[in-house]
């Protein structure tokens, strides 16, 4: 039976499934579904990317993967794996000007961009971290200026693995198909071992979570869910 990549239920915030045609290419591509049978520990760190309260309120399928993001982070810190929250940072500080002035120019509305640079600047209740999910004070909170950190300047976050001597990269937060998925795919693109987790991260529509676990699941790397992801952690 061919295994379905994408879990239904009540604790998952998109009811969908990978395709069949593209569990066919992937068998032929690879002859296997998972590339990762296991993650070393203590060369593993897990990415919660942009789950502040601009884009929860924005994503209304976010609050559905608190539990899991907070499973994770548990199981993670149980091993010793850092824990690091990634925050979208558009400006210094509120009122500052936009360190991303291309895309607020030409991909917003007046309004909705001047709503976008202030609710994600440092000082603003939007760019802070969701109150329900269990942050502690070991973590680590890395501000970006675009979708993926590791993209020129947009943030340290390469380095700072670096100098953990990560190879290996658990992706959750929102949107799947934004943040999350631009974070995985150029991850991959700097040779790290990553898994994107079905159902701790999510996005605005069902399509738009299963296009971006879909084409990450074809070329970057694992799709797993959050029970399958802790118990490939050495």
């Amino acid at each position: 039976m061919r295994k379905q990549r994408i879990s239904k239920g009540a604790r998952v915030p998109h009811d969908v499934k990978i395709p069949d045609y593209v569990i066919d290419r992937i068998m032929a591509k690879r002859g296997r579904l998972e590339v990762f049978d296991k993650f070393d520990s203590t060369k593993t760190a897990f990415l919660i990317v942009d789950m502040q309260n601009f884009y929860v309120a924005e994503v209304e399928t976010a609050k559905s993967i608190v539990p899991n993001v907070n499973r994770l982070a548990n199981a993670c810190r149980e091993k010793n794996i850092p824990v690091i929250w990634l925050v979208m940072s558009v400006a210094e500080k509120e009122g500052a000007p936009s360190q991303w002035p291309l895309y607020h120019d030409y991909f917003f509305t007046n309004a909705k961009g001047k709503n976008h640079l202030t609710k994600l600047s440092p000082g603003n209740w939007g760019h802070e971290i969701y109150k329900n999910l269990d942050v502690h004070s070991e973590d680590r909170i890395v501000s970006k200026k675009r979708f993926s950190p590791f993209i020129g300047s947009s943030s340290d976050l390469h380095a700072q693995l670096q100098n953990l001597r990560i190879e290996n990269l658990i992706v959750a937060g929102t949107a799947t198909n934004m943040c999350s998925e631009s974070t995985a795919r150029d991850a991959m693109m700097l040779d790290y071992k990553v898994v994107m987790v079905e159902d701790a991260n999510a996005a605005r529509y069902d399509d738009d979570h299963l296009a971006g676990l879909t084409s990450f699941f074809q070329s970057f790397g694992d799709v797993r869910t959050t029970d399958d992801t802790i118990a490939m952690l050495d």
